[in-house]
């Protein structure tokens, strides 16, 4: 692999990113619209990660930013111990190496996540989809001219423009070194990923994230949470999906009604079980199937349950692993949810979108891992590393 760099011209590399991406503003916009222009399919979630408008633009930068004022993920002591036979031992974090992401849609990830995996010290290789090829293109090309700018090797950056054929090629036998695969997009990708990788996944998993209404709720906050929980980024995998109530609630079916209208005014589609079945303005799930869904779309699913170890017991078995929430002014039974719910995320009287690398203090993410190894939830620059032992003797040797 390349050789190691310097943590100073990592972040200058870095710094140089936000500058060009800044100024190349109007290219980037005009490259989007090419993709938005030609983009033919009807997945609305997929479509609102494509596009990128100033906005988006003046976060790619920030994180740019953030990234470089970040400490250097490398090196890091982890852990220190004296032989007895006086060597001393120790074990620092050191880079995977080779990091390919594998991804749908989204051009910020070709930022954010290209920037994480440099800073901490891998050569990056980008497989981005077809329907953002012309926005995916420009911001390689100013890594390339950032890499140049500071006398370092393209090598960094390298952009896969392969078809589905020549991945699943590349996946089964590599061209050249890949330590660690990283595939951000939606279930059929991560499979094809997992079932013709040979080299180890972290899997970027979906998000079918529950939020459940204890009988001590604060109903004017519940309602507050599923409204920005649901609605304010359809397509964001922290976004909810699924709502249980308690059946103890009190003014329950006056807080639901509430829920619908809002719901509603939103565009929602609103499904319920059969305890729910007589909700106004709502259709009955279709079977037991739709728990399991990530919708990624204006959709979501109203249930009731008994108590709180029915609501624990119904998220574990349908959940995606990511992120649950209670709403409940009892502090034991929170500790009790959030203890024993089986998610990369647990949240008490707060909204499951702040799962997120920025939001978490990490600045930034390269992924939200499903996974328990080796990282779970959102994979930020110290978590994009693996670890290397150091031992220091003066001629030991072991009997």
């Amino acid at each position: 692999m390349n050789k190691q760099l310097h943590i100073a011209k990592r972040n200058h590399v870095l710094s140089l990113m936000a500058q060009f991406v800044t100024e190349q503003t109007p290219n980037l916009l005009a490259a989007n619209k090419k993709d938005l222009d030609a983009y033919q399919g009807n997945d609305i979630a997929m479509l609102d990660r494509l596009k990128v408008d100033k906005n988006k633009i003046v976060g790619m930068a920030e994180s740019l930013k953030q990234l470089a004022n970040k400490p250097d993920p490398l090196g890091v002591e982890r852990f220190t111990f004296t032989h007895e036979n006086g060597m001393h031992i120790s074990n620092k974090t050191a880079p995977f190496g080779t990091v390919l992401i594998i991804y749908e849609s989204r051009p910020d990830v070709t930022i954010e996540a290209a920037g994480i995996a440099f800073k901490s010290g891998n050569k990056i290789l980008l497989k981005g989809g077809k329907e953002s090829l012309h926005s995916n293109l420009v911001l390689v090309s100013l890594w390339h001219r950032a890499l140049a700018h500071a006398d370092c090797s393209l090598d960094w950056v390298h952009y896969l423009q392969f078809d589905r054929t020549q991945t699943q090629t590349f996946l089964q036998k590599p061209t050249q070194t890949v330590d660690l695969i990283i595939p951000r997009g939606g279930e059929r990708l991560i499979a094809f990923v997992k079932k013709h990788a040979t080299c180890p996944v972290i899997v970027s998993g979906r998000g079918n994230n529950f939020v459940y209404i204890d009988g001590e709720a604060d109903l004017e906050m519940a309602l507050d949470i599923i409204i920005n929980a649901k609605t304010t980024k359809i397509s964001a995998c922290n976004a909810l999906d699924k709502v249980l109530i308690a059946a103890d609630l009190p003014r329950k079916h006056e807080f639901l009604s509430r829920l619908v209208q809002e719901l509603s005014k939103k565009k929602m589609t609103i499904l319920v079980d059969e305890q729910l079945a007589d909700l106004e303005g709502t259709s009955a799930i279709s079977g037991e199937e739709v728990w399991y869904e990530e919708f990624l779309d204006y959709k979501i699913v109203l249930g009731q349950v008994p108590d709180l170890q029915e609501a624990i017991a119904k998220i574990n078995t349908y959940g995606g692993g990511h992120s649950a929430a209670i709403i409940t002014g009892n502090t034991e039974k929170a500790e009790t949810f959030m203890n024993t719910i089986d998610t990369a995320a647990v949240y008490h009287n707060a909204s499951t979108r702040f799962t997120d690398g920025g939001q978490f203090g990490l600045g930034g993410e390269l992924a939200i891992s499903t996974d328990k190894l080796h990282q779970r939830g959102p994979i930020g620059l110290q978590h994009l590393v693996t670890n290397k032992w150091y031992v220091r003797g003066n001629g030991q040797v072991r009997n």
